[in-house]
């Protein structure tokens, strides 16, 4: 049996993968991976399923030992990680010897790192899935952070298909695995063997540039937008906010030009989306994130489109962002050449 110890933990590193959809009825929100596109290239990277569980580190990693050895990847962020003390960059498989250990420091850029493994990580599922959903204290590893003493099972959820992941499948209909969307290419990893040689391996730097994070978010009209004036809509749309020092994975609170008109005594409590933008009473936006309350009885202005959620999960305290309305049509667009993009023979060389 191949484990990971946990030798330190960092500030803030749980298990995650795809998440978990279908369950809001239940009051339950679909957790996951931050950044999922990190998530999904780092497991192509090691010969994995898309959505197999991994580490997820927020703005400062840990420090990990492999007993047994194994094969890794770090995507996003640069954590400054070394082996030994040697450097290891994002976005490449590297072999872990038996006995290694990989240290993350703080970040250098975005907020978020994930340590994908050759054969994920080997978790209890919850609702079908691994991933951690802090708030209620399920799933993942024991329902919470990982400590200092932490020892995770390394399992078997290589590439061979789609289905073929260890604790980790999402429930049907996840918006963030593309195998659920139609007319959406499922990555040729997805239903092929995993290649005979994983170190190494990178993710072409022309795919990266066009996967670049986004300080101005695009979005679509929320279903109450029209509760607020054309000027104050103008306001949101020109104003520069600040990442607040509350954000979480519940939701990124935002500082700046306050927006009047978000609470309505006569508005009913309803479900609510990844990405919606709600306008609290005090007139400060907040972006729900992926522990969101699965219902809310603020006004939506807006929703962040789901081609630049991942740049969501990248944003620190003190980030500042912008606003850009698109339709839905672009929305849809944008998505699918994404998806293309991420299912494209050229992702990794």
């Amino acid at each position: 049996m191949r484990v990971i110890e946990v030798l330190s933990p960092g500030l803030l590193t749980t298990v995650q993968d795809l998440g978990r959809e279908g369950f809001g009825p239940m009051g339950v929100s679909p957790s996951g991976a931050a950044d999922p596109i990190a998530l999904r290239i780092g497991n192509r990277l090691v010969g994995n399923a898309e959505g197999a569980a991994a580490l997820e580190m927020t703005l400062l990693g840990g420090t990990f030992a492999f007993p047994q050895g194994a094969v890794g990847a770090l995507a996003s962020s640069d954590f400054g990680a070394t082996l030994d003390g040697v450097a290891i960059p994002s976005w490449t498989s590297f072999e872990v010897k038996p006995g290694q250990r990989l240290r993350l420091g703080p970040t250098r850029t975005g907020a978020r790192c994930y340590l994908c493994v050759r054969g994920g990580l080997a978790v209890e599922p919850f609702l079908g899935s691994a991933s951690t959903h802090l708030l209620s204290g399920l799933g993942g590893h024991e329902g919470r952070a990982l400590r200092k003493g932490d020892v995770l099972k390394i399992g078997d959820a290589v590439s061979s298909s789609r289905t073929d992941t260890l604790a980790c499948s999402p429930a049907p209909s996840n918006p963030r695995d593309p195998s659920s969307r139609p007319g959406i290419p499922a990555s040729p990893l997805a239903s092929s063997a995993a290649p005979p040689s994983l170190i190494g391996r990178k993710v072409a730097p022309i795919i990266l540039e066009r996967l670049a994070l986004r300080k101005t978010l695009r979005v679509t009209p929320g279903p109450q937008s029209d509760w607020f004036s054309k000027t104050v809509q103008r306001t949101f749309y020109n104003a520069t906010y600040r990442v607040s020092e509350e954000a979480n994975r519940m939701g990124l609170r935002l500082e700046g030009p306050a927006i009047p008109g978000g609470s309505h005594g006569e508005m009913i409590s309803e479900g609510v989306s990844l990405g919606a933008i709600q306008i609290a009473a005090g007139g400060l936006p907040i972006i729900l994130f992926v522990e969101q309350q699965t219902t809310g009885g603020y006004a939506k202005i807006a929703n962040v489109i789901s081609a630049d959620l991942h740049s969501l999960g990248q944003l620190r305290p003190r980030d500042e962002i912008r606003f850009g309305s698109v339709s839905f049509d672009t929305a849809l667009k944008l998505l699918i050449e994404q998806e293309k993009l991420l299912a494209s023979e050229d992702l990794i060389v």
